[in-house]
C-alpha cells in the first residue's frame, strides 16, 4: 500500500527558511514523477514543483521560482521542499503528490508571519 507523510511544517517569519519531507512507502520515490501542492485558506489546491523520475527534471510554479527548491533523497525514500525567503502569501497546507494514481499525504501545516 503506497503512503505519503509530510512533515517540517511550522510557524516561521517572513524571510525565514522551512524544509518539508515526504517519507515514501510501499513505491519507490525515484521511480516515479513527484510533485508538491499548497491550499491556502479559503482557496483551491495550488501547483507548487514537479520533479521528474528518471533525470530528476524539476519545475516551479512562478511564485516560488529562485526561493524553492524540490529535491529526492533516494536512500532514504524521501521528497523534500527547501523553501527559502518565505512570504506571508506562502501560508498553506503543503502537500507531496505521487503523479501516478494522485496519492497525496495528510499535508503538512505552513504558516509564515509578516
Amino acid at each position: 500500500q503506497s503512503q505519503l507523510v509530510e512533515s517540517g511544517g511550522g510557524l516561521v517569519q517572513a524571510g525565514g527558511s522551512l524544509r518539508l519531507s515526504c517519507a515514501a512507502s510501499g513505491f519507490t520515490v525515484s521511480t516515479y514523477a513527484m510533485r508538491w501542492v499548497r491550499q491556502a485558506p479559503g482557496k483551491g489546491l495550488e501547483w507548487v514543483s514537479d520533479i521528474t523520475s528518471i533525470n530528476g527534471i524539476t519545475r516551479y510554479a512562478d511564485s516560488v521560482k529562485g526561493r524553492f527548491t524540490i529535491s529526492r533523497d533516494n536512500a532514504k525514500n524521501t521528497l523534500y521542499l527547501q523553501m527559502n525567503s518565505l512570504k506571508p502569501e506562502d501560508t498553506a497546507v503543503y502537500y507531496c503528490v505521487r503523479v501516478a494514481g494522485n496519492y497525496r499525504g495528510q499535508g503538512t501545516q505552513v504558516l509564515v508571519s509578516s
